[in-house]
């Protein structure tokens, strides 16, 4: 079974290669977001990475030969490419030249997502179904061009550079889907990716939560199953395959995610907040979101 790795496994791995590397406060991370973003050639090595998820999004433009392997699929990379992967589908990358080059920028879901966007809005959303996009030399510079700006921008001072930096990750994603119709290499076509593509995009589209007199549609894997004409012991085996969280788990966390925005960005009090997000009473919000953030919501708050 994959395991997921998570922001900070991930720094510990880059140190052991690159000891005067920066890492983050995850602290910060875990209420702003991170960016960061890194030659590949200072951190590409002839192993293999784990197959596993990781706890963020990574762009990178690959330059050299190597493999992408993906749940039932092995994507070939000869020469040069777009590479997208996100928290929900395991992966790893094999080289399988000596020679790699290109870079990579990764980010977290809250760094990238503004409270009036959600996932299904953005994108990120669009590109997910295509990890690998081949690139011809001349888009090659394009994407490069891009990268560097972004390395300068996180050397530079200015102060809204992070809003300068999101608006690169979003210029990547259109100059992408611009050339996925010509050079897509991938196209999702294992049952249980795709299904549980739609139960993710399902569970996207009731978010961001816009007026307390909104309430949950669904709220359970019974729920969602109902509405994607599946049972829900299928859904639940193909989710737990392709992302290994359970449905119930993403969820509760996508809750939990919600709930806290809603504490931090309306006056909502507890009880509405509460009575939109599908808790009937009160107290069951407290012990649930208690579970999740190790406090109650009046302390978060």
């Amino acid at each position: 079974m994959n395991k997921s790795e998570s922001l900070k496994d991930y720094y510990d791995l880059l140190k052991t290669h690159r000891p005067e590397i920066t890492v983050p406060s995850f602290e910060m991370v875990s209420d702003i977001g991170h960016f960061g973003i890194f030659k590949r050639s200072a951190y590409c090595h002839v192993n293999p990475t784990p197959y596993n998820r990781r706890d963020f999004y990574k762009i990178s433009l690959i330059i050299g030969h190597g493999v992408l392997h993906y749940p039932n699929e092995k994507i070939e990379v000869n020469g040069r490419a777009l590479l997208f992967t996100n928290p929900n589908i395991p992966y790893a990358w094999e080289s399988t030249s000596a020679s790699q080059s290109g870079y990579f920028c990764l980010f977290t879901e809250n760094f990238i997502h503004k409270r009036n966007e959600s996932l299904r809005e953005s994108l990120l959303w669009r590109i997910q179904d295509c990890p690998v996009i081949l690139i011809t030399e001349e888009q090659e510079e394009t994407f490069k061009k891009i990268m560097l700006k972004m390395m300068e921008e996180m050397e530079g001072e200015y102060v809204h550079k992070y809003d300068l930096l999101r608006n690169y990750i979003h210029l990547i994603v259109h100059e992408a889907l611009k050339v996925r119709p010509a050079s897509t290499i991938f196209k999702e076509n294992n049952a249980s990716v795709r299904l549980t593509s739609l139960f993710l995009e399902l569970l996207e589209r009731q978010f961001p939560i816009g007026s307390s007199d909104h309430v949950l549609e669904l709220r359970t894997a019974h729920d969602f199953a109902h509405k994607l004409s599946v049972h829900v012991n299928h859904l639940n085996h193909s989710v737990k395959e392709v992302t290994g969280r359970t449905t119930s788990d993403h969820v509760s966390r996508r809750i939990a995610t919600e709930a806290v925005a809603l504490l931090k960005h309306t006056e909502w009090n507890v009880a509405q907040i509460a009575y939109c997000l599908g808790f009937e009473y009160p107290a069951n919000f407290n012990i649930f979101f208690k579970k999740h953030m190790q406090c109650t919501p009046k302390s978060f708050r």
